[in-house]
């Protein structure tokens, strides 16, 4: 649950529309799934289709809808054999636009990007609402009552391309300068914060910082939408759009059946925990700490303001779209700044969730 960098941000958009533009590399891969088929009439099942899907780190409770589904038989109820594809060096977006994937795991400020590069991408399912990530300093720090504080401070960076960026404008809007020191450590930037070799950070709320209170670290924390920031799909699933238009019912089938996955969780955030524990225990051994994390995200992020999974809205595609445009983050196939804000509307969809 945790990644990012710190070139400049529209340097690191060109360099992923390049990739995606580039990518002809077999990725490697796992069985995960049942195998029966529906019937198709006749005395002979038919043969279930599979539906490669890539993951976008080490199995967390981001996924736990994905294996509660596989468990419990829903893509094999639809004919769907699901073949999950580890976490590598390619993004999930690159191996999705490639053909390599179906399916994968993305999250709407970075999967943007390559979407208005012309990545042959679509999000079909908000697995989660809102940010799940918020800036974090110690709670010690009295110094440091808001955003704006961190003016003149160090920044533990990942490096996704809207990264320093979104930082910057959470520190405007708030009323600071936007100015601050930053270096890239990736996974390591929580424990420099800890140590306070940095001074704040990004930690994702339902992962790490729970690990953080388990330790005794006390974290303060500041959400993005407090200072006027757009609200972020924090985790999508993302399909490959050619693929879905071809293949409509298998698209609708495996939507549909992950959906069901991830209700499963929010009803169940116990059960769900040790289905995903279950089916990953050589790296998930701590069964208190999912079913802590996977509670979490079932109350206070995964539903929206009805009380619906997985529904994504033109607002907010339109608001953190506009956001990313306006910044000079968003290139065109060629690695040019885009003249033109995209449709939004083209790179989202409900309909696979219908019926």
């Amino acid at each position: 649950m945790k990644k990012l960098r710190a070139a400049a941000a529209a340097a690191t958009a060109l360099v992923l529309a390049g990739a995606l533009a580039a990518c002809s590399s077999d990725s490697g891969s796992e069985s995960s799934a049942g195998t029966t088929g529906g019937s198709s009439g006749s005395s002979q099942p038919e043969s279930p289709t599979t539906v490669r899907f890539a993951l976008d780190w080490t199995p967390n409770t981001n996924h736990t809808g994905l294996y509660v589904a596989i468990n419990k038989g829903y893509f094999a109820d639809a004919g769907i054999d699901v073949e999950i594809l580890p976490y590598n060096n390619s993004s999930p977006e690159v191996l999705i636009d490639a053909g390599q994937a179906e399916f994968g795991i993305g999250f709407q400020n970075q999967s943007a990007v390559p979407m208005a590069a012309g990545a042959d991408l679509q999000s079909v399912l908000a697995v989660e609402q809102t940010w799940t990530t918020a800036i974090s300093v110690l709670a010690s720090r009295d110094d440091i009552q808001s955003p704006a504080d961190l003016d003149g401070l160090v920044y533990g960076g990942f490096g996704t391309p809207a990264e320093e960026t979104t930082m910057k404008a959470v520190i405007q809007d708030a009323g600071g300068t936007g100015e601050f020191e930053s270096v890239i450590l990736g996974t390591t930037a929580y424990e420099a914060l800890y140590s306070g070799d940095v001074d704040f950070t990004v930690p994702f709320i339902a992962w790490e910082g729970i690990e953080a209170e388990h330790r005794g670290v006390e974290l303060k924390n500041f959400n993005y939408v407090d200072y006027g920031f757009p609200d972020n799909y924090a985790v999508i699933v993302v399909g490959n759009t050619t693929w879905m238009q071809d293949n409509p019912e298998v698209a609708k089938g495996f939507v549909q059946a992950m959906a069901r996955g991830y209700e499963d969780a929010i009803a169940d955030p116990a059960g769900a925990a040790a289905i995903l524990q279950e089916e990953n225990a050589d790296v998930l051994t701590d069964l208190d700490f999912l079913v802590e994390s996977q509670t979490m995200l079932s109350e206070q992020f995964m539903l929206d303001d009805q009380g619906q999974f997985g529904r994504q809205t033109q607002e907010q595609w339109d608001a953190l779209g506009a956001f990313l445009f306006d910044s000079g983050l968003l290139v065109d196939a060629d690695g040019d700044p885009l003249t033109e804000a995209p449709d939004w509307s083209q790179y989202f969809t409900n309909d696979y969730l219908e019926g």
